[in-house]
C-alpha cells in the first residue's frame, strides 16, 4: 500500500520525469528504490500536517544544508516548480539557508536552481 501511495505521490509532485528519476535508482539497488518510494514518498509525503509546498520547501532546505546533494536538489527543484512554487520563492528558500548551511552550499544550490529554472523557461 505504501509503495503504491509513494508512486502516486511522486507522480503528483514531480510528474513523469520524477517517476523516471526514481526508477533509475532501481538500477543502483532495488532495496534503496523500495525504501525511497515506500517510506520517503509513501509514508512521509502522505502525512497531513504539511501541504505539498511546505514539504518541498523543507526538503529543499534540508538538502541544501546537507550538501553534496546535487541530484536530489535537481529532482526537488523541478518538483517545487511543478507544484507551483515560484522561481522567486525557490531563490528565497536557498538564500534563507545562508546562516545555517553557509555560502558555499548556498552558492552550489543557487547554481542548480538557476539551471532548473532556465530549463523550465
Amino acid at each position: 500500500m505504501s509503495f503504491d501511495k509513494g508512486i502516486s505521490n511522486i507522480k503528483e509532485i514531480a510528474g513523469a520525469d520524477g517517476i523516471h528519476a526514481v526508477e533509475a535508482i532501481q538500477d543502483l539497488h532495488p532495496d534503496i528504490h523500495k525504501y525511497i518510494v515506500q517510506f520517503g514518498f509513501g509514508e512521509i509525503y502522505s502525512r497531513s500536517e504539511l501541504d505539498r509546498k511546505q514539504q518541498e520547501m523543507i526538503t529543499i532546505s534540508c538538502l541544501i544544508t546537507l550538501g553534496d546533494t546535487a541530484n536530489q536538489l535537481r529532482f526537488h527543484f523541478k518538483a517545487a516548480l511543478n507544484i507551483g512554487i515560484t522561481p522567486q520563492e525557490l531563490f528565497g528558500i536557498v538564500i534563507h539557508c545562508i546562516p545555517y548551511a553557509g555560502f558555499p552550499r548556498v552558492l552550489n544550490a543557487l547554481q542548480i536552481a538557476k539551471e532548473i529554472i532556465d530549463e523550465a523557461n
